[in-house]
């Protein structure tokens, strides 16, 4: 799935099994908590071999109904999407806590989001799949402290919340991938990195820095310092290695994971982690200065 919470939208649409104009691409406007449910819906509208013309009796006029696939107008109240939501079968309640993520990002107000909804929020409905709360069980612990190194409090928390209610609008995909925890795993990066703070188009790992074993471990206030400086030059050069790369030191040396581990999280070989590991040592050992030692240099 990603810059979105969501994975990148497909490179080609499935064939449309309907009549009438193909549907346009979503537009470059549209933020990354908008793109999080509104492409799952997408993709749920296109495989479901409905049309606007099918859909606009029940839910919204048809031009209306095409730009909120497309997310241009006025951002969509809840009661629409909930009757397009029962229409294509989605299931509403992560898909309500993507619309309402969404709103408030784009400037809408308690209120609003309140008096759009009403009672309807509140529906109830089966929980997700046996198998998205097997997996989810078995990585939370692992995503929330990958998040940890990016995010804090209550948007840590927003993130894999998120990561969770969009993989569970995409379950069918997810199965039908070659592996679901990889599946899942593109879900949560790409939506860390979307609530993260970035630097030259890079997300920050620096906060980090003030938490690493290694500087815990230091009791000189002198060597606390040398060991911050180093950190936040690697954290700084961790930034900017390719995704995969990125992702393997978060968890090896930040974490702390076990190679073994994150090959689970990420869903990839053995092989692939440790030979990740390898590239991105040589980047690290090539790019970060070792720090000056303290109280001048010794011969």
């Amino acid at each position: 799935m990603t810059s979105s919470p969501h994975a990148a939208e497909p490179a080609s649409e499935p064939a449309p099994l309907r009549p009438g104009r193909k549907l346009g691409p979503i537009a470059s406007t549209v933020g990354s908590s908008h793109r999080a449910w509104l492409t799952p819906t997408r993709e749920h509208y296109l495989l479901s071999g409905r049309t606007l013309a099918d859909l606009s009796a029940r839910v919204l006029a048809k031009s209306k109904l095409s730009e909120l696939l497309r997310g241009v107008g006025h951002y969509p109240r809840w009661e629409v999407i909930h009757r397009l939501a029962e229409e294509l079968n989605i299931p509403t309640w992560p898909l309500y806590r993507l619309w309402k993520q969404a709103a408030m990002d784009a400037g809408k107000s308690r209120d609003w989001v309140d008096r759009s909804s009403g009672v309807l929020a509140l529906t109830t409905q089966p929980g997700p799949p046996i198998e998205h709360g097997a997996l989810r069980s078995m990585v939370e612990d692992g995503y929330r402290r990958y998040a940890g190194v990016f995010l804090t409090g209550t948007v840590l928390d927003a993130a894999v919340e998120d990561t969770f209610a969009i993989l569970w609008l995409s379950f069918d995909d997810a199965l039908a991938s070659p592996d679901i925890r990889r599946y899942a795993w593109n879900i949560l990066s790409a939506t860390v990195k979307a609530k993260a703070d970035h630097r030259d188009q890079r997300p920050v790992l620096a906060d980090a820095a003030f938490d690493t074993a290694a500087l815990h471990a230091l009791d000189s206030l002198d060597h606390q310092a040398a060991q911050l400086a180093e950190s936040l030059e690697t954290f700084a050069a961790i930034s900017k290695l390719p995704l995969t790369q990125l992702d393997v030191m978060v968890l090896r040396r930040l974490c702390g994971f076990t190679t073994e581990k994150v090959s689970d999280l990420l869903g990839i070989p053995l092989a692939l982690v440790r030979s990740s590991e390898r590239h991105a040592d040589r980047f690290l050992a090539d790019t970060v200065e070792p720090p000056a030692h303290p109280g001048g240099t010794t011969s």
